[in-house]
């Protein structure tokens, strides 16, 4: 039996302690580059989110510092109780369906959404039978709905050519040449490249922000339509592209993670932190990697220190979250679409295949995509909520017609 300070594996034989030190200088280098990566990467979407619900520069500061916090506190919680590299992260795709919304809802609104999302992952590690019911979503439909929420981002990428087209001339072309050359850390370029021409055109101040994070709460307003229209969505983006592929790094790297604990760790701690902005405490994927695998850590058995120093990051850039986003809520709007769009490209990419992928699925697949993109909202219930039942009815009536076939 494999005991519980190790990852479940068969083949995780524990190495020799002296063969290899407690801390050696990659599991520092790992965490801090996946904490920058996966911050860096996306924190513009997360700063346009907040401001499409009305948040104000305070607020939009206080939802990344509450972010940081939960993903610091619940992941280093998680790691040393399981003896896992448990990292954390926001969810992208949340923060693009966010940012998309055009309900006008309002920033309060948008809160009570966030501890709705929470609250239905929570409820998703407590209850078996939603556990089941949610591994039956189509694959096809979800990563539809998950398309339609991000296209018009990467859209609106080559739309900022009209307005200003050495930005995003300049942002595509180091995207495209970084992806070739250092694939894992090309948004930070971007970010990088994308920061340098606004301070050398004097479009940006870097002066009067807060020196420190801060934590700005509001009184959530629960809305029945803004729950269906943004809760139910945002719940089910960040399961499809967060934390399903996040449990699969995991057992790739030899653990294997409790999925009841978790959920209800990270849902909780959505909850608690909504009412300061934070929309999604959830699992990472792609910069989990980075902190999961033999060059974090060369022994499996301690691996889950990389995940206690990611959480450490993450507490130091909430402590200093708030001049990241001041710099961010400084930029020209156009300037902060364009890096969205560019981050968005490879998640826009992975969706669009994953919608595709089944022959049979395809159909309702496309209705969910363009319904999704169309950006409709009727009865006051948005287009993420109309793709998802397009999709799902597509589906049911083709497997109805195929039985009376």
């Amino acid at each position: 039996m494999t005991p519980p300070a190790g990852p479940a594996s068969p083949h995780s034989a524990r190495p020799d302690p002296g063969r290899a030190p407690l801390l050696p200088p990659s599991a520092f280098s790992a965490a801090a580059i996946a904490a920058l990566v996966g911050f860096g990467s996306t924190v513009a979407l997360v700063v346009q989110a907040g401001l499409s619900v009305g948040g104000t520069p305070d607020q939009i500061a206080s939802m990344v510092t509450a972010l940081c916090i939960g993903m610091a506190v619940a992941g280093g919680g998680l790691s040393l109780a399981f003896r896992m590299p448990i990292v954390l992260a926001w969810s992208t795709s949340g923060a693009a369906l966010i940012a998309a919304s055009t309900l006008g809802i309002g920033y309060p609104t948008a809160v009570g959404t966030f501890v709705a999302a929470g609250a239905l992952t929570v409820l998703l590690g407590l209850l078996p039978a939603l556990s089941r019911l949610a591994e039956r979503i189509p694959g096809a439909v979800a990563a539809a709905m998950l398309a339609g929420v991000l296209l018009p981002f990467c859209i609106g990428l080559f739309r900022t050519f009209e307005t200003d087209w050495t930005l995003a001339g300049l942002l595509l072309v180091v995207y495209l040449a970084a992806r070739q050359r250092f694939p894992a850390y090309a948004l930070l370029v971007v970010l990088v490249a994308a920061i340098g021409m606004v301070l050398a055109r004097g479009q940006v101040s870097v002066g009067g922000a807060a020196a420190f994070g801060t934590l700005a709460p509001v009184v959530p307003v629960f809305d029945w339509r803004a729950v269906v229209s943004l809760g139910v969505p945002l719940f089910l983006v960040t399961l499809v592209s967060q934390n399903l592929p996040g449990f699969v790094v995991l057992r790739t790297s030899g653990y294997e993670p409790p999925p009841r604990p978790v959920l209800m760790a990270t849902g909780a701690a959505t909850m608690i932190l909504a009412p300061f902005g934070a929309f999604s405490v959830n699992l990472a994927a792609i910069t989990a990697a980075i902190c999961t695998g033999p060059d974090a850590h060369p022994d499996p058995w301690r691996r889950w220190l990389v995940g206690m120093l990611y959480a450490g990051c993450y507490a130091l850039l909430a402590l200093f979250s708030a001049p990241l986003v001041g710099l961010f809520t400084a930029m020209p709007a156009q300037t902060v679409a364009a890096i969205a769009g560019v981050a968005l490209i490879g998640p826009l990419t992975n969706a669009m295949g994953a919608m595709l992928a089944d022959p049979d699925e395809r159909e309702a697949a496309i209705l969910t995509f363009v319904a999704t993109a169309s950006g409709m909202t009727l009865l006051g219930i948005g287009a993420a909520f109309w793709g998802l039942v397009v999709g799902f009815a597509a589906l049911a009536a083709k497997r109805i017609m195929a039985r009376g076939a």
